[in-house]
């Protein structure tokens, strides 16, 4: 009995892994360069979608959850392949934005200002999210724009975190990297997510986290990690990326993202993620 039963949990996890493997070579990944005329700027776009899920949405059989990654400051909006391709994997289109161009000025801090003086930087994102949300309707108008998942590293994540501020009408889950200036968004049934390094060089700015009580019951996960900051992308380990990976489709997962139904809150989804993923 006992060896009927690790052969059929053998067999489903090999299931798992044809599937997930299938998954990732039939994502499309195509790259958008858009022009908003209104603000003379261009705004790059990788996008990430499973082909069969992309065939039934057009076909009318299914609407595409949409997900939009922000990138961190000086990471390349591509960097984020292990987040784009496990949200596509889910059915998801996922529009990888570059928030940041190279005739920007440079990212300053300015102690005791909102968001230490980097609304300007925020309120660009923010457009940025906008303007492709905009564009993509009329790409793929078969996917749902009315509950969007923002996902976004460091600064990247700050402008996730700023966006869903601003439209909460929008956003229905927001999950980020180590954001480390815009506080979170409270008392808005937003699903959040964060995953938070501990790196002495990158410190959160005091009123960004939730009290535990206040994640509790708002429903936030915060997944404490023993990561650098700069890891949190294609360019950190893959022990690191896989277990973000898991413990992002856990999150969505418990979610229920297909009917958007809230997350079970009483069990949160970890504390301490320091370990690699089994």
């Amino acid at each position: 009995m006992k060896r009927a039963i690790a052969i059929l949990a053998c067999a489903c996890a090999l299931a798992g892994g044809v599937y997930f493997t299938v998954s990732k070579w039939a994502i499309r990944h195509e790259t958008l360069n858009l022009f908003d005329s209104a603000r003379q700027r261009p705004v790059a776009v990788d996008l990430a979608v499973r082909r069969d899920y992309e065939m039934k949405a057009n076909a009318g059989y299914w609407k595409l959850p949409v997900a939009v990654i922000s990138n961190g400051n000086t990471v390349k909006n591509t960097e984020y392949s292990f987040l784009a391709n496990g949200l596509a994997a889910r059915g998801y289109l996922v529009a990888s934005i570059q928030q940041d161009l190279p005739t920007d000025p440079p990212l300053m801090t300015r102690i005791g200002l909102p968001y230490v003086g980097r609304t300007d930087v925020y309120e660009r994102g923010e457009a940025n999210i906008l303007f492709v949300v905009g564009e993509l309707k009329k790409l793929q108008p078969n996917a749902d724009y009315d509950h969007l998942t923002l996902v976004g590293h460091s600064n990247g994540g700050d402008v996730a975190m700023y966006c869903a501020r601003q439209h909460p009408e929008l956003v229905s889950k927001v999950v980020t990297l180590d954001n480390l200036r815009v506080p979170f968004v409270l008392r808005h049934k937003l699903k959040i997510l964060s995953f938070r390094s501990k790196d002495p060089n990158f410190k959160t700015d005091p009123g960004v986290l939730p009290t535990p009580e206040q994640a509790k019951a708002d429903g936030i996960d915060i997944v404490n990690t023993k990561y650098q900051h700069t890891d949190m992308s294609d360019r950190g380990p893959d022990s690191v990326k896989e277990t973000i990976q898991a413990t992002l489709d856990q999150f969505l997962s418990d979610s229920a993202t297909s009917e958007l139904a809230p997350v079970n809150t009483d069990n949160p989804i970890v504390s301490n993620a320091g370990a690699p993923a089994p």
